[in-house]
């Protein structure tokens, strides 16, 4: 079985054989980052599937931040390459969650809680992203959560 690490590392050499730079260094970047969290800490390890994925995701933040930066600045040429890079990461990652099935997903972790009072939306959020698993990001699912215990 072939880890996500060795996928990323074998569509890199395709890339590479195919001359698309922009999947070259945006795959380069996404090593790199793996790498680095491999061997941070006190000891180098190995990371697992879930650890890259998250890896993959923070990357994908990054790009979508600067890309938001750029366009700011007036740099739309700079900004279109972030968002072509944010897509190549999505490709590797599952598909996310709709509004509709998000919202579904945080009502089902939110039933049989008491959210009652500001410390409710702690637990609120420890349920929902138990429930969502990755598929949402934070921001979305918090927005989200706010809104069902404002109801």
């Amino acid at each position: 079985m072939t880890t996500f690490k060795d996928r990323l590392e074998a569509d890199l050499r395709t890339a590479i054989k195919a001359r698309d730079e922009l999947v070259v260094s945006t795959l380069r970047m996404a090593i790199a980052a793996v790498r680095t969290e491999e061997v941070s800490g006190s000891a180098a390890r190995t990371l697992t599937d879930q650890e890259v994925e998250a890896v993959l995701r923070r990357e994908m933040k990054k790009r979508r931040d600067a890309a938001t930066a750029f366009a700011d600045a007036g740099r739309a040429e700079q900004a279109e390459r972030e968002r072509h890079e944010e897509r190549v990461l999505e490709a590797y990652l599952p598909k996310q969650l709709s509004d509709e099935e998000l919202a579904v997903a945080v009502t089902q972790a939110l039933d049989g809680l008491d959210l009652s009072g500001k410390q409710a939306m702690g637990a609120a959020m420890k349920a929902a992203q138990a429930e969502v698993a990755g598929r949402a990001e934070g921001g979305r699912v918090a927005a989200e959560v706010r809104r069902q215990i404002a109801q």
